[in-house]
C-alpha cells in the first residue's frame, strides 16, 4: 500500500495582517476565514511569514518581515530570539507583555462562568534579563558541526538552539554556555551526556551533568575542574533523579540556599528540589500573601502543597500554628529541616494525597481560619470542593495556570466564597507563562 504524500508547503512568504494574539503568544491572521498562527508578530503589525505547517483547520507561520510594525515591538535582547523556543515574546516590550498576561487572565475568568474580582491589583515586575535560577538545558553532538550544543530547544521542533550564552538565565549559567560547550566536547562522553540541570541559590549555584554511562577518570575530574574554576557545584546523575550525587565539592551539606530577609529566614534546597525560578518575584509574591492574608495572632493556616515550606515559614512569623501538606514525601522532610533550621516550633508538615478528602486527617481536626494554596499547573479542583469543611474566613490562591485559577475559582464561589481581589506576577519575563495570586473571602464573614 502506498503512503500518502504529505503536502508540499508553499515556498513564497505571505502577507499577513494580524488582529491578535494566541495565548502561546503568536500573532493570529486569518485567510479566507481559515486562521494562520504566526511566530514573531503582533497585534496591529502587517508581516511577511513562510509556511511552517499547514493542516485543514489553521495554518502555521514564522514572521520573516515585519512591514508594518506595531508600537509594542522592540528589538530582542538576545541574538538567538528568533529561533529559540526558551522565551517567545522578547520582541514585545515589558509593558505589552504584561498587559498580554492581564488580558489571558481576565479572559479565562470570563470563561469559567463570568467571574471577575473586585479588584484587579497592580502588576508584580521583576528584572526581565538574568532572573531565571532553575532550568534544564538540553545537550547534543551534532557531527556535521563537529561541536557539542548546550540550551533549550528551537521553537516548535526537537532540534536544540546553537546558542553560546543565554541572557534570562542567571549570570553564573548564562554567561558560562561557551565554557561547559568547550568542556562537554573534550570529554570522552561528550555523545552520553543529554542534558544538565542548572539551580542557583544566593551564594552558590549547581549543574547536574545526566550521564548515560559511567564516567572514565578523566572526565571525572574534568567536571571537578570545571566546577573549581567557576566556583560551581557539581553534581552526576547516572540514572533516575534518585541517583543524583555531588562530586564537587568533596565536603560538606548538598544544599544550595536562598534568603527571605523580610521573615529572618534561610530556606535551603537540594539542587533537584522544587524552587521559584525567579527569587525577586518570590520574596514579593511571599509578602503579598501573607499580606493578604493578614493573619492574627493565634490563628491556625493551612498550607497546600507546601514544597520545602517557601509559604509556610513566612507565616509561621505571624501565626499561632501552620500545617503544612505536600504530596511529595521528600518536600515534606525540606520543610521539617527548615523548620529546624529557622527555629520554628509552630510549623508541622504533613504529607497527603491532595487528590482525596484529608479533612479526616487528624492535623486537620481543629479546622483552619486561613489558608494558601499553590498547586501545580493542573489546579486543585477537587481541593477547593473540599476546602469550605473548615470555613476558613480567607483563602489566597497562587497559581501557575490561569485557566485552572479560574476553574477552581468557580468551584470556590459556588461554594460561598467571593474572588475578592487577583493580578498577574511577571515569574517569566519574555514567555507567555501566566502567574498569579488570587484572594478569596467567605461571603458571611
Amino acid at each position: 500500500m502506498s503512503r500518502r504524500r504529505r503536502k508540499a508547503l508553499p515556498s513564497e512568504p505571505v502577507r499577513c495582517v494580524i488582529e491578535t494574539l494566541s495565548h502561546d503568544g503568536r500573532g493570529i491572521a486569518r485567510d479566507n476565514g481559515k486562521a494562520q498562527f504566526v511566530d514573531g508578530a503582533l497585534p496591529g503589525e502587517t508581516v511577511m511569514a513562510k509556511f511552517t505547517s499547514t493542516r485543514s483547520k489553521f495554518d502555521e507561520l514564522r514572521a520573516v518581515e515585519v512591514l508594518e510594525a506595531d508600537d509594542a515591538r522592540m528589538t530582542p535582547p538576545c541574538d538567538f530570539a528568533d529561533l529559540c523556543g526558551g522565551c517567545s515574546l522578547q520582541h514585545m516590550s515589558g509593558e505589552s507583555q504584561i498587559r498580554f498576561k492581564e488580558d489571558t487572565l481576565r479572559e479565562h475568568f470570563a470563561h469559567f462562568g463570568g467571574i471577575e474580582p473586585d479588584e484587579w491589583v497592580a502588576p508584580m515586575r521583576s528584572p526581565a534579563l538574568g532572573y531565571r535560577r532553575k532550568a534544564r538545558l538540553g545537550v547534543k553532538y551534532v557531527p556535521a558541526r563537529e561541536s557539542v550544543l548546550v540550551g533549550f530547544r528551537e521553537k516548535r521542533n526537537s532540534f536544540l538552539t546553537d546558542i553560546d550564552r543565554c541572557v534570562v538565565l542567571d549570570p553564573r549559567i548564562g554567561d558560562r554556555i561557551t565554557p561547559l560547550r568547550e568542556l562537554l566536547h573534550g570529554m570522552d562522553a561528550y555523545r552520553r551526556i543529554p542534558q544538565v540541570e542548572v539551580a542557583c541559590g544566593d551564594d552558590s549555584a549547581a549543574m547536574i551533568f545526566r550521564n548515560m554511562d559511567p564516567l572514565s577518570d578523566s572526565d571525572r575530574q574534568s567536571l571537578i575542574d570545571f566546577g573549581q574554576a567557576h566556583d560551581l557545584h557539581i553534581y552526576l546523575q547516572p540514572k533516575g533523579p534518585d541517583t543524583v550525587h555531588r562530586i564537587w565539592p568533596e565536603t560538606g551539606e548538598e544544599r544550595l540556599s536562598y534568603d527571605m530577609e523580610e521573615f529572618d529566614l534561610t530556606m535551603k534546597f537540594h539542587p533537584m528540589d522544587f524552587t521559584q525560578v525567579n527569587v525577586d518575584i518570590n520574596r514579593n509574591m511571599v509578602h503579598r500573601a501573607v499580606e493578604w492574608l493578614d493573619i492574627q495572632p493565634g490563628e491556625r493556616v493551612l498550607d497546600l502543597f507546601c514544597g520545602l515550606g517557601n509559604f509556610t515559614l513566612p507565616l509561621a512569623r505571624s501565626a499561632g500554628q501552620v500545617v503544612g501538606v505536600e504530596g511529595d514525601d521528600a518536600m515534606v522532610v525540606r520543610g521539617r529541616e527548615n523548620a529546624e533550621l529557622n527555629g520554628l516550633s509552630n510549623v508541622a508538615f504533613h504529607g497527603a494525597d491532595l487528590q482525596a478528602d484529608f479533612t479526616a486527617q487528624p492535623w486537620a481536626a481543629e479546622g483552619f481560619d486561613k489558608i494558601l494554596i499553590d498547586p501545580p499547573r493542573s489546579g486543585a479542583q477537587e481541593v477547593c470542593e473540599y476546602l469550605t469543611a473548615f470555613g476558613a474566613k480567607r483563602i489566597v490562591y497562587v497559581s501557575c495556570n490561569p485557566a485552572t485559577l479560574a476553574r477552581d475559582a468557580g468551584v470556590m464561589v459556588r461554594n460561598g466564597y467571593r474572588l475578592v481581589r487577583a493580578g498577574v506576577m511577571d515569574m517569566f519575563p519574555h514567555t507567555t507563562h501566566v502567574e498569579s495570586m488570587a484572594m478569596f473571602e467567605r461571603v458571611d464573614n
